[in-house]
């Protein structure tokens, strides 16, 4: 997710504000324990200790803590950080998903401005 920066800023902002965050490796069965992490339209850091390569699919879901929309996607593994977690980019997120992320992000950011 090297495209996310330019020039040392973000191009996406990127606030922590998910409940119920499931994370399985696709076509496994086994729920990967990670901890709630950064997210934007484009994708998200999942905290876990877990190592996936470079390339991997997840299937992720989670439900928006102000918002309470619930969004399943899938997460192309873009790098990994060994035992702090993994950044992944969103594959094939829908339109409804990407407008209620950024209403999450547009409500998260007038809470930071008060």
């Amino acid at each position: 997710m090297s495209s996310e920066t330019f020039n040392g800023t973000r191009v996406v902002p990127r606030f922590s504000s998910l409940q119920d965050l499931s994370v399985t490796y696709e076509g496994g069965s086994e729920e990967i324990a990670a901890r709630p992490p950064d997210i934007s339209t484009r994708g998200m850091f999942i905290n876990t200790i877990r190592n996936f390569p470079v390339g991997s699919v997840l299937t992720i879901r989670f439900k928006l803590a102000h918002t309470g929309a619930e969004v399943q996607t899938r997460g192309e593994v873009r790098y990994c950080l060994a035992g702090v977690g993994v950044g992944v980019e969103f594959v094939g997120i829908s339109p409804a998903a990407v407008q209620a992320i950024e209403a999450e992000l547009e409500t998260m950011a007038a809470a930071n401005k008060t």
